[in-house]
C-alpha cells in the first residue's frame, strides 16, 4: 500500500503555492518527499512555504510567476527543471474571489464592472489553461505526467453573489475533462487529469462573505452554508492531503477525467 501512494522523488509544481490551501498541500507533498516547486506572485509567499519544506527536510524551491502571463511561466518551468530537471505533476491551484465581482446591497448585478469580471474568469480559467500548456507540453514529450486541477463546488451549481467565480470555476471543470481526453488521444495515456472541488474553506478570498469582519462570527451566507453542509463545518486545509495523494499516485493509476467534491456532503444534501 505505501509503494502504491508513494510520490517520494516526483517533481511536482503548485501554483498559487503561497496561498492557504496550496501551501498546506505543498508542505505535505514536500514531508511526503517530493521535489516541490511553489509558484506564486508574491515572491515572499512561495519563499515561505518552500523554506518550511526546506526546515523538515524536504526539497522545495519558491519560484515567481503569473500564471496570466506565458512567458513568466516559461521563465518558471525554465527555473524548475534547471533546479529538479524533468516536470512529473502539474497542480493548477492559482485562482479565487474578487470583492468588486461580487454581487451586494452595495452592487447589483446590473453595475458589476465587466473588468472585474473579466479579472476573476481569467484567474481561474486562463491561469489554469496557460500552465498546462506550458507544463502540459513537457508531459506530452515525455509521454506521462499528471495535472490537477482546483475547481469548486460552485461548479456544480452556481453560488449566490459570485456569477464570475461560478462561471470560471464550472469553465475549470469543464477544462479538466477536455483535457484529459485529449491529451490520452493525441499524446499519450500515460498523461491524467483530473480536479478536486473543495467545499468550503475559510480563506482569504472569501473569508469577507462568510465571516463579519469586525465580530468574527458567521454572516447569514456562512449560517446558511454550514447548515447546507451535513458536517456542520468549514473544511480545515489538511483535508484536503488524501484525495491530493491519492489523484497524484499510481493508487489512481486509471482515473482521469474526473472532478472530486471534497465537501462535507454539501453536495449531497438538497437542504431538506
Amino acid at each position: 500500500m505505501k509503494e502504491l501512494f508513494d510520490i517520494k522523488g516526483k517533481v511536482i509544481v503548485i501554483t498559487g503555492g503561497g496561498g492557504v490551501l496550496c501551501g498546506t498541500m505543498a508542505k505535505a507533498l514536500g514531508e511526503a518527499g517530493a521535489k516541490v516547486a511553489v509558484l506564486d506572485l508574491i515572491e515572499t509567499a512561495g519563499d515561505k512555504i518552500a523554506d518550511e519544506i526546506k526546515s523538515k527536510g524536504g526539497q522545495a524551491a519558491g519560484v515567481k510567476c503569473d500564471v496570466l502571463d506565458k512567458k513568466s511561466i516559461e521563465r518558471a518551468h525554465k527555473e524548475i527543471t534547471a533546479e529538479f530537471g524533468k516536470i512529473d505533476i502539474l497542480i493548477n491551484g492559482a485562482g479565487g474571489n474578487k470583492k468588486e465581482a461580487t454581487t451586494s446591497p452595495d452592487l447589483s448585478f446590473f453595475d458589476l464592472p465587466s473588468d472585474a469580471v473579466q479579472f476573476v474568469f481569467d484567474l481561474n480559467f486562463i491561469g489554469t489553461l496557460l500552465p498546462s500548456q506550458v507544463f502540459g507540453k513537457e508531459m506530452a514529450e515525455n509521454g506521462s505526467g499528471i495535472i490537477l486541477n482546483v475547481s469548486s463546488m460552485c461548479a456544480f451549481s452556481p453560488l449566490t453573489k459570485v456569477p464570475a467565480y461560478s462561471a470560471a470555476k464550472a469553465a475549470v471543470s469543464n477544462f479538466t475533462q477536455w483535457l484529459a481526453v485529449h491529451v490520452c488521444q493525441n499524446y499519450s495515456k500515460e498523461i491524467r487529469v483530473n480536479a478536486i472541488a473543495p467545499g468550503f474553506f475559510l480563506t482569504e478570498q472569501n473569508r469577507f462573505l462568510l465571516t463579519d469582519e469586525k465580530s468574527g462570527e458567521l454572516t447569514t451566507r456562512g449560517s446558511t452554508i454550514i447548515y447546507h453542509t451535513p458536517m456542520g463545518r468549514f473544511g480545515e486545509p489538511d483535508e484536503l492531503i488524501g484525495t491530493v495523494m491519492w489523484l497524484l499516485s499510481d493508487a489512481a493509476k486509471f482515473v482521469t477525467g474526473i472532478v472530486v467534491p471534497v465537501d462535507g456532503g454539501f453536495s449531497a444534501f438538497s437542504g431538506v
